[in-house]
């Protein structure tokens, strides 16, 4: 009887049961599920739409207005998407394999000098304005001027290879268009240089730490910046083609023609459509040339305006610059684009 006395008995240590909300992974709810929309479910319920309305939506599809808007709308895109793509492309292997520090050495020393050779390496390496305004604050980081930095920032976009081809493509047997565009987007981009070394102030100057490639291998950096590009650049051109055909639909040839036929509300009003639309620059000489009741001036303009200060490109020097600096230099650069595209738009075209 003694025996079972001298037996010990120990506990063995029992693992704690995993904690759902720290070891096993979270799983959702079936309510969760339920409740969630996605783009399938979006995309499915449109379907079932087309399906059920299909009579209706034939007959509306068949209105001669509609008919217009669509066949401008894509000829829009059509003829604009290969340029958009390209250029997108391009300028992703600039921002990715080209150093900023190649513009520091390649600038001269003196700022104003500097300016003209900026607004001339728009040529050599081009990019998009989505671009290019990155590629201005990193140039300004490592210390070039800012005057010469911005200079690039406006040429870059407006005079490189790209622009320049499909300026010829919207406007076949037009070469002066291309000249024009060139000679008065490369005048504008020195003058607001040389405006910045006579009356810019370094403290407008807010230039955020924003490493958005930074640490990513050049083939990952590449890929994400042409995503980036593609999808806002993208985007914005399919809001323009939308907005060139809707006033080629709604708005009465009328009152176009009363616009195109004064020549001062023509290079105003089209000055202004290009603010507002904010097409890639790789894209707008075909909406430019789908108005019709606009002088050759006043397409110019548009031309010029745009790669150089739209919505989309204010919201972006506010953020690379700072709001003090887009406050500032967005207007001053609307105007001097107005200007220099009538001084030319008179002698060439």
């Amino acid at each position: 009887m003694a025996a079972p006395d001298r037996i010990e008995q120990r506990e063995l240590p029992v693992a704690d049961p995993p904690s759902p909300a720290v070891d096993a992974p979270s799983r959702p709810s079936p309510r969760g599920l339920r409740g969630r929309v996605g783009s399938v479910e979006i995309l499915a319920a449109v379907l079932v739409l087309v399906v059920v309305f299909r009579a209706p939506l034939s007959r509306a599809l068949s209105a001669p207005g509609l008919q217009t808007w669509t066949t401008v709308f894509v000829s829009v895109m059509t003829q604009a998407v290969p340029f958009l793509v390209f250029g997108v492309v391009l300028s992703a292997v600039i921002a990715v394999f080209v150093p900023a520090s190649f513009f520091a050495r390649a600038l001269p020393r003196h700022p104003a000098l500097a300016v003209p050779v900026a607004s001339a390496a728009g040529v050599v390496l081009p990019g998009c304005e989505c671009g290019s305004v990155p590629i201005a604050g990193a140039l300004v980081r490592r210390g070039v001027t800012p005057a010469a930095a911005l200079a690039f920032l406006l040429a870059s976009p407006a005079i490189n290879p790209i622009v320049l081809a499909s300026t010829a493509v919207a406007f076949p047997g037009q070469p002066k268009m291309v000249v024009a565009r060139a000679l008065a987007s490369m005048l504008t981009a020195c003058a607001m240089g040389w405006l910045w070394l006579k009356l810019g102030k370094t403290e407008w100057i807010k230039l955020p730490h924003r490493p958005e490639l930074a640490g990513m291998s050049k083939p990952a950096a590449f890929w994400a910046a042409a995503r980036h590009d593609v999808m806002h650049a993208g985007g914005y051109l399919v809001l323009g083609a939308m907005a060139a055909a809707t006033i080629n639909v709604l708005v009465p040839q009328q009152w176009m023609r009363s616009l195109g036929e004064n020549p001062v509300l023509g290079v105003l009003t089209l000055a202004v459509l290009a603010v507002v639309l904010s097409i890639c620059s790789e894209a707008d000489a075909f909406v430019a040339a789908s108005l019709r009741e606009f002088s050759m001036t006043a397409k110019l303009a548009f031309l010029v305006v745009g790669p150089m200060i739209d919505l989309k490109l204010f919201a972006m020097q506010s953020g690379i610059f700072g709001r003090r600096f887009a406050t500032r230099f967005a207007p001053a650069t609307f105007v001097m684009a107005i200007v220099v595209s009538v001084l030319v738009g008179v002698v060439l075209l």
